[in-house]
């Protein structure tokens, strides 16, 4: 039987089964529900509307934003892996209407590096995902089966991985996108690109993401001229980004795939074939 907790006169309004432990640290907001044999521990927040299943541990600092929604045997702000971690009082930052499905695991941040994990709003993490230390997940981001990003990783808003794909701890996933299943990256993918295989390369742009997420055909047509001439004109990432500058200032995408190409600390994808494109 699940126990519903009801304070006449302040709305607040909760079903959480007896069987879960929840500290009394803890603080749960309204509608929220809580289901039998899960952990709750101190230094959680649960926003109003979430949702939280059989079997899931929640550990804190951690502040969920309203309506997530977790399933059974997940793990969410565990301590990290980090070998460097000695028990600092990380936090993880979790947005509003995210699903983590079965068996998700999200860890803490690091004082080495911002001391935080976030994950931004309306993002996807199907069944076995792992999200590392540090990380910073976007908006609408959509991770598949058994793909996993390591420590200090950036994902941009949109951005879509594969089943098994995993990336390299420090490199950066732009937006909107698409990383292969079975992919792993250790180089950074700039914005509006798809990257596939071991190592991961640039294969093209991801038409059908941006298809989706409404851009124009204008939009598409100029960052296909863009992708040609980082990718296909032979030229070295700095002359690629000075030829980009005239398309750049006539689209806010072209400008973001620009930018996107400047800010890399690792390098970028680059094509299959050698010789097209160099990093020097």
């Amino acid at each position: 039987m699940q126990r519903r907790d009801h304070v006449y006169g302040t709305g607040i309004r909760r079903v959480i089964d007896p069987r879960a432990i929840i500290d009394p640290d803890a603080r749960l907001g309204v509608e929220v529900e809580v289901g039998p044999w899960t952990f709750i521990g101190p230094g959680v927040e649960l926003g109003d509307g979430c949702r939280i299943a059989s079997h899931v541990v929640l550990k804190g600092p951690t502040r969920f934003g309203r309506r997530n929604r977790v399933f059974p045997f997940a793990v969410i702000g565990e301590d990290t892996s980090d070998q460097s971690y000695r028990g600092e009082p990380t936090e993880l930052v979790i947005g509003d209407d995210n699903t983590f499905r079965e068996s998700v695991n999200v860890h803490r941040g690091t004082m080495k590096d911002q001391g935080r994990t976030v994950i931004g709003s309306h993002c996807l993490f199907m069944p076995h995902v792992h999200v590392a230390h540090d990380c910073v997940i976007g908006d609408h981001v959509i991770l598949a089966n058994y793909a996993a990003v390591s420590g200090h990783v950036t994902v941009g808003d949109y951005a879509n991985f594969g089943g098994y794909a995993g990336v390299a701890q420090y490199r950066a996933v732009g937006a909107h996108t698409h990383i292969v299943a079975s992919s792993l990256v250790i180089k950074d993918v700039p914005d509006f690109v798809t990257a596939g295989g071991n190592p991961a390369r640039a294969i093209g742009l991801n038409v059908e993401g941006m298809r989706r997420r409404g851009l124009t055909p204008a939009a598409i047509a100029a960052l296909r001229r863009a992708y040609t001439i980082v990718y296909r004109d032979g030229l070295t990432q700095k002359a690629a980004l000075e030829a980009l500058a005239p398309l750049a200032a006539e689209s806010s995408e072209v400008a973001a795939f620009a930018a996107s190409i400047a800010a890399s600390r690792w390098g970028i994808v680059r094509p299959r074939a050698a010789g097209q494109a160099r990093d020097d």
